[in-house]
């Protein structure tokens, strides 16, 4: 559900970034066996599987993030790379031959491509041919795909549509106008494309430095208010 997808990201959101930026060395890549046995428990719900899958394959997006440094903000690569590690973790499905870094690998790369494409001097151009994410076996998808979108797909979005405004509402009665507006900027919530911290900052002409106190505070009161709620 793109719910459950939304509360990942703003919810572990900082501990991937901080892991990312700190000095402490990465989990090691978990066993075969260890694997498959916290993918089995992540499709039947189990969370706390889902975190480790997280926690043990961000080396990978950090990998992958030093390959494009300097393509966009290192902030705003970890974080779209986390997305993509998020994305892989609840689609990838084994037996098609694909292992799981290789799937992981290919959704964090089309997800910082996708930041670097939206960040080009001409990102207001829209073209058929330009990637919007990707399917669930990691192929991505452009806008020409979605048109010829069957109709479950479009009962799909209806769906998911009416869930994100569900979100929006809880974020709207958690968060003040400025954390709010900074959220919204941030991860493109409202529509558009994410926005780095650089830009927001300009926008609201305040320090990109408040910019960052202001977002981790926000998402600690929204997971905050994620755990006590009936949202999920």
């Amino acid at each position: 559900m793109l719910f459950d997808f939304l509360c990942a990201i703003l919810g572990k959101l900082m501990f991937f970034t901080g892991a990312i930026g700190g000095k402490s060395s990465f989990p090691k890549p978990l066993s075969a066996e260890d694997e498959a046995r916290y993918l089995r428990l992540a499709r039947e719900g189990d969370k706390s599987a889902k975190d480790m899958l997280v926690r043990h394959n961000m080396r990978l997006v950090a990998h992958i993030v030093k390959k494009y440094s300097g393509a966009a903000e290192t902030d705003d690569l970890i974080s779209v790379g986390s997305i993509g590690l998020i994305k892989a973790i609840d689609t990838y499905k084994d037996g098609k031959g694909t292992q799981l870094a290789t799937y992981t690998a290919r959704c964090i790369e089309n997800e910082i491509l996708m930041l670097i494409r939206s960040n080009k001097k001409h990102k207001g151009n829209v073209y058929l041919s330009d990637p919007v994410g990707v399917d669930k076996e990691g192929n991505e998808l452009t806008l020409m795909d979605l048109l010829f979108e069957k109709e479950d797909g479009v009962f799909k979005t209806v769906e998911n549509k009416l869930v994100k405004e569900k979100f929006m509402r809880l974020l709207r009665q958690t968060l003040t106008d400025r954390e709010y507006t900074v959220l919204c900027l941030r991860y493109g919530l409202k529509g558009g494309a994410p926005m780095p911290q650089r830009e927001v900052a300009v926008f609201l002409k305040i320090s990109r430095s408040y910019i960052s106190r202001i977002e981790k505070r926000a998402i600690e009161k929204v997971r905050a208010n994620m755990d006590r709620s009936d949202y999920t």
